[in-house]
């Protein structure tokens, strides 16, 4: 009987100790989340929503990482294939990362959730191309695999005080852009400054030259692998060859290739420099970081289209422990508040009320993105197509800008290396 009794005892204890741990476990429910962004309009606006998160789900520890952008690059893979993943996860679009993930089963589709939760109403099929992926990881088909917040594309910013010194004025044509280049180099000015230390920089400013020659047929069948390209066709060539000449006039600084991103944008804050061609998601680092002279934007003039797209994807990974508090921590970033936040901040929200915003310069931001979006000019990243094009693009841009590698060898290296890849895969 005593035992008995003893027994019961026991039992209880060890199923108050039970109930006990499952409710701390309960209490202790993690959201992990991995972004790349820093010091700009998406940062802040993901703070506010990852502290206002925290608020709604007392119950849930939010555990934040900030990587860079190399890190996920290098390790998504690795970490995708992991139980260690977060549940949130920040990636770059195109086939040669999104795609590829996509392909190997390692990213959860979200076309139900995406349904559930409205997010297809608000996502234009424009800023869809680069969420969907089919069976072979390309773009623009398929499923749900991506979300993106906002929207994003290559401009020019430029010093005003510097172009009204010399009398210049924003060009109407490339032909009127290479000549306000020339007058800051007859009097002893270099016009611009790459961060080409880290590749990516000069892959852009090289693409916004092909896009004079291109055509809608053209960035289709190279983006989405469709109809073979010639690499040695007009678009590319002609890029290559204003690339040269822009570095042996003088255009570009000579130092490019050892200079930093963040190093050539500080250059331009401090006004070093009177142009910086890059993203419109440095625009609210630019209206932070300027304080000595009056600044403005344009986009390279004289063509239809742009290097641009819908912003990078959140992501939930197969492996991800709390798909449920992922997905709603997804759509709490895509309502207006966090998206007007982000506005205010110098985004391209795609979800934003923009009457509440008075800047005229970002306004001005998001109406140049809005025509490029309404005239179909959104051309992609040029290395998007195939995975391992950043490198191979990337370095042998930089061997080109040196000299180390003349056109007729770097035209030939970029297709072995996006060849190599199609090839495979047909």
């Amino acid at each position: 009987m005593k035992k008995r009794i003893f027994f019961r005892l026991v039992s209880m204890v060890l199923m108050i100790v039970l109930l006990g741990l499952n409710t701390t476990w309960a209490k202790t429910s993690e959201l992990m989340i991995w972004h790349y962004e820093r010091d700009n309009a998406m940062d802040v606006a993901w703070q506010v929503a990852m502290d206002d998160f925290a608020k709604m789900h007392p119950d849930v520890s939010i555990k934040f990482e900030r990587k860079n952008f190399e890190q996920i690059q290098e390790t998504a893979r690795m970490i995708l294939n992991s139980y260690a993943c977060p549940d949130v996860m920040y990636i770059n679009k195109g086939n040669s990362t999104c795609g590829i993930y996509a392909k190997d089963g390692l990213i959860t589709p979200l076309d139900e959730v995406a349904v559930k939760y409205g997010w297809d109403k608000i996502l234009s099929p424009s800023i869809q191309t680069t969420c969907r992926y089919d069976e072979n990881g390309i773009m623009g088909a398929g499923n749900l695999y991506g979300v993106t917040n906002y929207g994003e594309f290559v401009l020019v910013y430029y010093n005003k005080d510097m172009f009204a010194e010399y009398g210049l004025e924003v060009p109407s044509s490339l032909e009127e852009f290479e000549e306000i280049c020339e007058v800051f180099v007859q009097n002893g000015i270099t016009p611009m400054v790459i961060g080409g230390a880290e590749r990516w920089p000069q892959t852009q400013n090289w693409y916004e030259f092909a896009l004079y020659k291109a055509d809608r047929k053209f960035i289709t069948d190279f983006q989405l692998l469709q109809d073979d390209i010639d690499f040695k066709g007009p678009e590319f060539s002609f890029a290559t060859e204003k690339y040269v000449e822009f570095v042996n006039k003088g255009y570009f600084d000579k130092n490019s290739n050892g200079i930093t991103y963040d190093d050539a944008n500080n250059a331009f804050y401090q006004g070093e420099y009177p142009i910086i061609l890059t993203g419109s998601w440095l625009f609210g680092a630019v209206m932070d970081q300027v304080e000595t002279y009056d600044w403005g934007v344009f986009i390279m003039p004289g063509k239809k289209y742009n290097t641009g797209s819908g912003g990078n994807l959140w992501i939930v990974p197969q492996n991800a422990g709390n798909k449920d508090l992922a997905y709603e921590f997804i759509d709490l970033t895509l309502q207006k508040k966090y998206q007007t936040i982000m506005a205010e901040a110098g985004g391209i929200p795609v979800n934003a009320d923009l009457d509440q915003i008075d800047d005229p310069k970002i306004r001005e931001l998001n109406a140049l993105f809005t025509e490029i979006v309404e005239n179909d000019g959104l051309a992609f990243y040029p290395d998007w197509p195939v995975p391992g094009f950043m490198d191979a693009l990337g370095g042998s841009l930089q061997n080109l800008f040196t000299g180390r590698m003349n056109e007729d060898r770097f035209l030939n290296s970029i297709s072995n290396s996006y060849y190599d890849y199609k090839n495979a895969i047909q």
